[in-house]
């Protein structure tokens, strides 16, 4: 009887958070529509929906397989640079900008997902502080890779070089009179076509609460929270500890990657730099004071504290002193025995007889 009103109760939180996505994504389009929106707010919305992905995909491997990865960014990185390299090259085949930005995505994903098999097979046998390294030099590498990439199309297909000896260029690639570049490597993606919407954004963010979502309630789910909270007594009931956490790692970085293709499809030119150890923890931030397993609160957070800065823009020098206080605060608020108690009920726990 327990069981059955604690599943109502979750159905219930998950239809919510659906809910809440679809009415801040119409009332946005509304005011839109009556120009209400303010440009720089309106330069925000594509990059909050990608931090809104990235916060609950990395949720999905912090807060309910409890393994703590800092290379979120790097998983980003390569979705975002394969994502524009798909893009620029599917220029004149696929002229429909939604169908071309739909392609691109599935192709940031697919590479995200490669590479999480790489770097996941080896380092998903480490533990605590050990994998958060590893997964911090996987992101550093990853960048170092990207600053090192030059990439350019012509009538022959793609051209790829790698800028290792630092003497390679964008015309050592030999491109004919019908190429251009796609990425200058230290220079990043330059001349990007931008066509990333907040439509495509929005859409994204439902599929990744949708697949996220019926992951955690599902039998697989049930497992990775088994092995979260026990990974002795979850072996020892014949739980694959391998399997189930290459699949939340795997899915994490899938929704990560095709952040990363939004993202870099929302500006005309994108370095690597900006995929750094700085910005995986920030969505780390967004993940823990949201709350760990909490895939709403990681929603709102990823909102509010991109938001933040912006809004808090006319204290000029002490934004960033008050955005600091106001990270202490939500913290200390976030720390309650109450919402620690309300938060113990949400999150499915494994039962007696296993997953």
């Amino acid at each position: 009887m327990n069981k059955i009103k604690h599943l109502s109760v979750t159905r219930k939180i998950d239809y919510a958070t659906y809910a809440g996505v679809i009415l801040a994504f119409a009332a946005v389009t509304i005011l839109q529509r009556l120009d209400m929106v303010s440009r720089s707010m309106e330069g925000m919305l594509i990059p909050i929906c990608c931090y809104v992905v990235m916060a609950v995909s990395l949720n999905l491997t912090v807060g309910i397989l409890g393994e703590l990865s800092l290379g979120h960014a790097g998983f980003m990185s390569v979705g975002a640079f394969s994502g524009v390299i798909a893009a620029m090259s599917l220029r004149d085949m696929l002229p429909s900008e939604p169908l071309r930005l739909a392609v691109s995505m599935v192709v940031g994903a697919l590479f995200a997902v490669v590479a999480s098999f790489v770097v996941g097979i080896p380092v998903l046998r480490l533990r605590g502080d050990y994998l958060a390294i590893v997964t911090l030099a996987f992101g550093e590498i990853i960048k170092e890779i990207m600053n090192c990439l030059i990439v350019g199309f012509d009538s022959k297909g793609l051209h790829i070089a790698l800028n290792i000896s630092g003497t390679v260029t964008i015309d050592s690639l030999g491109l004919d009179e019908t190429g251009y570049a796609i990425i200058k490597g230290a220079q990043g993606a330059t001349g990007t076509d931008k066509i990333a919407t907040f439509t495509a954004g929005f859409i994204l963010v439902m599929i990744t609460l949708v697949v996220v979502l019926n992951l955690v309630r599902s039998r697989a789910g049930r497992a990775i929270l088994a092995i979260r909270d026990n990974r002795i007594a979850a072996e020892s009931v014949g739980i694959n500890i391998t399997k189930y956490k290459m699949m939340a790692f795997v899915t994490s970085a899938a929704l990560a990657g095709a952040a990363g293709t939004l993202y870099g499809l929302n500006y005309s030119n994108m370095a690597a730099a900006k995929f750094d150890f700085n910005t995986s923890i920030l969505v780390l931030v967004f993940v823990v004071l949201g709350g760990l397993g909490r895939i709403w609160g990681s929603v709102i957070a990823a909102v509010v504290l991109y938001v933040l800065p912006e809004a808090l823009r006319e204290f000029a020098d002490y934004r960033m002193l008050v955005y600091a206080i106001v990270l202490i605060l939500v913290m200390l608020a976030t720390n309650t025995p109450a919402v620690r108690s309300m938060v113990g009920k949400m999150i499915p726990r494994r039962s007696k007889g296993g997953a």
